[in-house]
């Protein structure tokens, strides 16, 4: 009889890495690992880490450390570190870090059940050298996808799974196990990115941008819709690119609407917009299609010009506000969120008021503020006129402050609104959901008031009564819970 096998996925990071995890678990179980939650009864811990920011890093490597200790006192007898900061790093991780067992990198995830093995059995599998990832592929995108079947993209799989590695739902099912039994799940679009912002590092280990196809993307949906999924959330590092390496840039404003019918799918989100690359026809598309969440998740960074242009990125205050007021003239209602960095090398304090003057007229549902830091083999780590700590300090809590009072405000200017909430929570706390306007882990919740009887996974139509911050408070209306009719609108 084979010898019982245990391990646990520890994930950080995005919803891309949860993907990625998933991805790892059918892998695992196909090769008859038993998946376990907690990884004190593991034999193996995986930890998928993150390797965006400074802080991301630090709680990856916590993370390890974390795993690390069990082997002192539990089942756990290895550690072991694959995603972003591992690919990332490499041998680099490893030596620094001698507590972890292993460090896999993307090219090993195809082969991670003998890695494992080999790690558990007490061998050795040699770290790789990090290497740019975008030379990998060609740098013209329509010569991409039959070079990408040579490239490791995790969260893609392959096309024709081998026999008695699809889960029992049937042949399109995707090579991916659900790790928990959430309502909402994301989805992989794409991998990889090709702007080239100074300050970020995200493609040199991602990779160059290469779509999944649009059969792949929808057998997932099917398949998640069999597991009780009602929302799908679409992530990449950037959707608004999907199809351009398939011939056709306009792909996704097509696929939404096939992705909407099918069957047991309440709500289908889109992550991860580029402001530059937003399209007339995919404006329509988010704030029409019934079941299409009119949401925008819009990547602005900042809004003074000449601080966009140090960043390698394009528009200004103006412009922006002038998409937004196009959004909103098609669905008042629309959930706009972005994140933001202050404290860029060169940013003046004129700067900074333009990106206050654009947060004051953007009325933004969620708003995430970051300061400035040097990131490794970024063009905006060589740059002169750097900031002080204290001044990037001072400059991220000042418009951390206006975040937080601007968000209270644009939640309060939803009393009275009707919204249709997911429920994801039901205990001793209370029923917690979200609405169209609220992706999952960043943009707050509705907490419903006389939600008894309610189930997770429950669509609910709702009055707002109330706000707390961020967050709603709404009763459901009379005939909810149930309501299905445009759910996402």
């Amino acid at each position: 009889m084979p010898e019982r096998r245990t391990v646990a996925l520890v994930t950080l990071g995005c919803a891309r890495n949860e993907v990625d995890s998933e991805e790892l678990a059918g892998r695992l179980e196909a090769d008859g690992w038993q998946l376990v939650e907690d990884a004190e009864d593991a034999d193996v811990a995986v930890v998928n880490t993150c390797g965006f920011v400074d802080a991301a890093k630090k709680d990856s490597v916590d993370a390890l450390l974390e795993a690390n200790d069990l082997k002192d006192h539990g089942r756990t007898r290895a550690v072991v570190a694959v995603g972003c900061m591992a690919e990332r790093y490499g041998k680099e991780l490893a030596e620094a870090l001698p507590e972890a067992d292993g460090v896999l990198g993307f090219d090993d995830y195809a082969d991670i059940s003998d890695r494992l093995q080999t790690i558990l059995s007490g061998g050795i599998h040699a770290a790789h050298t990090p290497r740019d990832r975008r030379k990998l592929l060609p740098i013209s995108p329509a010569e991409r996808q039959e070079a990408g079947t040579a490239v490791a993209l995790p969260g893609h799989g392959p096309v024709d799974l081998p026999e008695g590695l699809a889960p029992a739902s049937g042949p399109r099912a995707p090579l991916r196990r659900r790790l928990g039994g959430a309502p909402v799940a994301s989805v992989k679009l794409a991998s990889g990115c090709d702007r080239r912002c100074s300050f970020c590092a995200i493609p040199s280990f991602r990779g160059s941008f290469i779509s999944r196809r649009p059969s792949d993307v929808l057998n997932e949906t099917r398949w998640l819709a069999e597991q009780g999924v009602k929302e799908v959330m679409l992530v990449s590092e950037n959707n608004t690119s999907y199809g351009k390496d398939l011939g056709d840039i306009r792909l996704l404003e097509s696929l939404l609407p096939e992705l909407a019918e099918v069957d047991g799918i309440e709500r289908v989100r889109v992550s991860y917009l580029q402001p530059a690359e937003m399209r007339p026809g995919l404006i329509d598309v988010l704030t029409s299609t019934p079941k299409v969440a009119p949401y925008f998740d819009l990547s602005f960074q900042h809004s003074a010009p000449g601080v966009l242009r140090a960043m390698r990125r394009f528009g200004d205050t103006d412009r922006f506000l002038e998409l937004l007021d196009t959004i909103r003239n098609k669905a008042p209602e629309a959930g706009v969120r972005s994140n933001f960095i202050v404290g860029f090398p060169g940013e003046s304090e004129a700067d900074l008021a333009e990106l206050e003057r654009f947060l004051n007229g953007a009325r933004l549902d969620a708003i995430g503020v970051f300061g400035y830091s040097d990131e490794d083999g970024t063009e905006a780590a060589t740059y002169e006129n750097k900031l002080d700590a204290d001044t990037v300090a001072e400059r991220l809590d000042r418009v951390s402050r206006l975040a937080e009072e601007l968000v209270a405000q644009r939640a309060d200017e939803r009393l009275g609104s009707t919204v249709h909430v997911l429920v994801e929570s039901v205990d001793e706390d209370g029923v917690h959901g979200r609405a169209a306007h609220q992706a999952p882990e960043t943009d707050g919740q509705v907490r419903l008031t006389g939600g008894e009887g309610l189930d997770a996974g429950r669509m609910v139509e709702a009055k707002v009564v109330g706000a707390e911050g961020v967050d709603l408070v709404a009763e459901p209306l009379p005939g909810s819970p149930g309501c299905t009719k445009e759910a996402g609108r």
